[in-house]
């Protein structure tokens, strides 16, 4: 039997900039009182390709965790553009959000990630070059996780 269960994700600020902050509020149930503390996991995958790309955007630890339901907004940096392949900058990629107890990974939510260029371009031509990051808005499908774990 599980200790901790993951009853509940929302994604803030969504659609936002492609350089705002991730922020994902999450609820969870503690069934019984926990030795250590529970740590999450905020990853950006850079490139379909390789996982060379991806980039934990950030790790924390929650804890003294209480009995019961629990509550917090995790917020992580946006993903550094210049370790992204310029290819896989616009388009769909995904981000994950997963939670370890003792080193052992027991939730792993996945959402997918399109970005999006703001402005109109021809898209025989494509988007301008170099790609202004001001213009790039990332859209979370929130409604759409996939939970693997």
């Amino acid at each position: 039997m599980a200790l901790v269960n993951v009853t509940n994700i929302v994604v803030l600020d969504n659609p936002t900039a492609f350089g705002n902050p991730f922020q994902f509020e999450i609820t969870f149930d503690c069934l019984q009182e926990l030795e250590d503390d529970i740590e999450w996991k905020v990853i950006y995958v850079g490139s379909p390709e390789t996982a060379t790309h991806d980039q934990v955007l950030d790790e924390i630890l929650v804890g003294p965790v209480p009995v019961g339901v629990n509550k917090f907004v995790l917020q992580a940096d946006a993903p550094d553009p210049s370790t992204i392949p310029n290819d896989n900058i616009l388009g769909v990629t995904v981000v994950l959000v997963t939670c370890s107890y003792k080193e052992q990974e027991f939730a792993r939510i996945g959402y997918y990630v399109n970005n999006e260029y703001a402005e109109p371009y021809d898209p025989e031509v494509g988007p301008p070059s170099p790609l202004d990051l001001n213009k790039v808005v990332r859209t979370i499908l929130a409604d759409k996780a996939r939970v693997t774990r």
